[in-house]
């Protein structure tokens, strides 16, 4: 047997510096499909000048060279001399990643305390996919030039090009996409002129325009909202009537004494109609970051509403019997328009799309549900216009719902016994926990919502199935039952499947984030591939996520109350530990504890972290475009007579693989 790379010794230990790592793997860091994400990194800059009050114009052009220019009238990026660096400040944002003047966000002084930059990474992004980037900076009175090209070396290092007026303050970018790094070179300049629209709406004070070269000529939109949400939400809705007034609001912590859970300046600002038809306006903000997919402020914002809305109803007695109002019956035909400012946002992923922030949760409820409250009392009319329209939305999809239960069953199901079931019969709300043991089992029923999640405790770890003929299949009753549960048969991927059946639109693998819980989540994925592949080709089969670890961070000025922060693993306890030094909390003044297993989590924690829709972290499994290849894989990996396989693969490769063992 040949072993490759026998001698692995610390010269083959390779370090990414600079702008190396983004060079190494774009696609960690920007939207490969086009250069918006990298345009929309210096757009942000702009506009965080413009947050804070310093900017009132930027603007942006699209160059007939393919370049992208974006200006504002802020205070002008630091040019001094870096004390630690020796180079312009300038030059340090620019070159050097986890760079910038937004992480001291807990002082009262800092530079920005609400801003949408995070990891001091974005315009890393837009130099290093560049083959030419120019910064001009206009301060004291000065406008430096600084020049870089291929992806990122300093050109023309900074240097003063002329005199300009004391209050004439400002940054100017202009760059070339490195047409390398993109599927297409162009900048679409559709989207950006909808991400300019929506920032002029979250900032009233500022004038936002786009240019476009032409023939040696820039034709320009201008956008400015002086009337900010309003304004922009009623002409977002303006193809639809709403059923009721416009719902608008604004609520923000203005003292550390108004909550003990949140900073001065946390809060949210929103939009929202309901209409009977057509299509409706879904649109949510961070620190004035468009978030496209939502993410924990939206859950939030449904929340506050939800609650306020069915209170309403229960109030003026106007439910019906046997009609049970759920958050999907508010929110089908809701039109919202949601912007949040956070202290310390997290985002998934650097294209920011999506909030995954458990605070935010917490945040935009509280924030939103005693103002539509008092708003609905104060308007009853306009309320009973809105529960009258969700009643309607509930009836139909409980129509809907007992048509597909008649016609999935005959006669009584039989379902097993260690199942513990949801009491909703709407399979297409309802959820399925596959959890390993009676503690586990025992703590997941407790931190459940009863009414859509449904927990299948199993004893012992699974068997491996990946061998088994369909006669043999159900002689092990731990996946007799799981087959029960779920309502579908076992079938192949190319047979015509019939899933009809099914009570549960997602089925939740849920195990201890440790080796035991992997080599279970393992078995359980085998079963799933290769005896009910179309529950993974449809997207019904998930890996729920719990933490590892528990962070209690102690309050530390006063701007940033105690907290309990969750790590998936080691990797993103120590991510999390140095976030916690950067912002200022003394070493060793927080405290790390560590899960041994699910059952070990109160059912709070459980439900916030790994149950609860709004806040979890969860993997939805696929079967990716190379089939065969992951059938060899899995085959290597589970088949009996494929141990000597194993052997050589672990002599190999198993020094790659890192495995807590704790």
């Amino acid at each position: 047997m040949t072993r490759k790379n026998a001698n692995y010794t610390a010269e083959d230990i390779e370090i990414l510096e600079d702008l190396s790592p983004i060079l190494h793997r774009p696609g960690m860091y920007t939207d490969p499909a086009n250069p918006n994400h990298a345009l929309v990194e210096v757009i942000d800059n702009a506009s965080d000048e413009g947050l804070g009050g310093y900017a009132k114009n930027i603007s942006v052009i699209l160059h007939e060279d393919g370049s992208a220019e974006v200006f504002d009238d802020g205070r002008g990026i630091p040019v001094d001399l870096h004390p630690r660096k020796k180079i312009p400040a300038v030059q340090v944002i620019f070159t050097t990643l986890h760079s910038g003047g937004k992480f001291r966000k807990t002082d009262a002084d800092a530079a920005y305390r609400i801003a949408g930059g995070l990891h001091g990474v974005g315009v890393c992004v837009s130099n290093a996919l560049s083959k030419r980037l120019e910064v001009e900076v206009k301060r004291d009175g000065v406008c430096h030039r600084l020049v870089f090209g291929d992806n990122g070396k300093v050109k023309q290092g900074l240097k003063k090009v002329s005199k300009v007026g004391p209050r004439d303050t400002g940054t100017r970018v202009r760059f070339w996409p490195d047409p390398k790094y993109f599927d297409s070179p162009k900048v679409v300049a559709a989207d950006i002129a909808l991400l300019l629209r929506a920032k002029a709406m979250l900032l009233p004070g500022v004038t936002f325009s786009l240019g476009i070269e032409k023939k040696n000529k820039i034709d320009y939109q201008t956008w400015q909202f002086p009337e900010g949400i309003k304004g922009y939400f009623a002409t977002a809705i303006a193809e639809h009537e709403p059923v009721a007034d416009v719902f608008l609001g604004e609520r923000y912590i203005s003292a550390q004494s108004e909550s003990d859970s949140f900073a001065e300046g946390e809060g949210a600002m929103w939009a929202i109609a309901w209409t009977p038809d057509g299509d409706v306006v879904h649109e949510s903000y961070v620190n004035m970051i468009p978030t496209r997919i939502g993410g924990t402020h939206v859950s939030g914002l449904r929340e506050g509403v939800y609650n306020a809305i069915k209170n309403f109803i229960d109030h003026h007695a106007m439910g019906q019997r046997g009609l049970k109002i759920v958050p999907e019956d508010v929110w089908s035909r809701a039109n919202y328009v949601l912007a949040c400012k956070m202290l310390d946002p997290q985002f998934k992923g650097q294209v920011k799309n999506e909030l995954i922030s458990r605070d935010a949760v917490k945040l935009v409820s509280q924030m939103v549900r005693d103002p539509i409250e008092l708003w609905l009392n104060q308007h009853v009319d306009e309320g009973k216009r809105i529960a009258e329209l969700v009643m309607r939305q509930a009836a139909s999809r409980t129509r809907a719902a007992q048509k597909v239960e008649r016609r999935k069953i005959s006669g009584v199901a039989v379902l097993p016994g260690k199942l513990t079931d949801c009491a909703s019969d709407d399979a297409d709300r309802n959820e399925l926990f596959i959890v390993e043991g009676d503690s586990a089992g025992g703590s997941a029923k407790a931190a459940r919502d009863k009414e859509f999640q449904a927990v299948l405790p199993l004893k012992g770890k699974p068997k491996n199935t990946w061998q088994d003929s369909a006669d043999t299949l159900y002689s092990n009753k731990e996946i007799e039952a799981i087959a029960m549960a779920i309502g579908v048969d076992h079938h192949k991927l190319d047979s015509d499947a019939d899933l009809s059946g099914l009570r549960y639109k997602r089925i939740n693998i849920l195990a201890d984030a440790d080796v035991d819980g992997a080599h279970i989540q393992v078995l359980l994925l085998a079963l799933f591939f290769q005896h009910f592949p179309k529950l993974i080709e449809n997207g019904h089969v998930l890996v729920a996520q719990p933490p590892l670890f528990r962070i209690d961070v102690p309050s530390h000025g006063k701007n940033k109350p105690a907290r309990k922060l969750y790590a998936l693993d080691e990797q993103e306890l120590q991510i999390l530990e140095e976030k916690l030094a950067d912002e200022g909390v003394r070493a060793g003044a927080w405290t790390v504890s560590r899960f041994k297993g699910l059952g070990e989590m109160s059912p709070e924690q459980l439900w916030e972290t790994t149950l609860n829709p709004d806040t979890r972290r969860v993997l939805r499994v696929s079967i990716a475009d190379a089939l065969e290849q992951s059938r060899e894989i899995f085959g290597m990996m589970m088949a009996r007579e494929n141990a000597s396989q194993r052997r050589e693969w672990m002599e190999t490769y198993g020094n790659l693989v890192e495995a807590d063992i704790t």
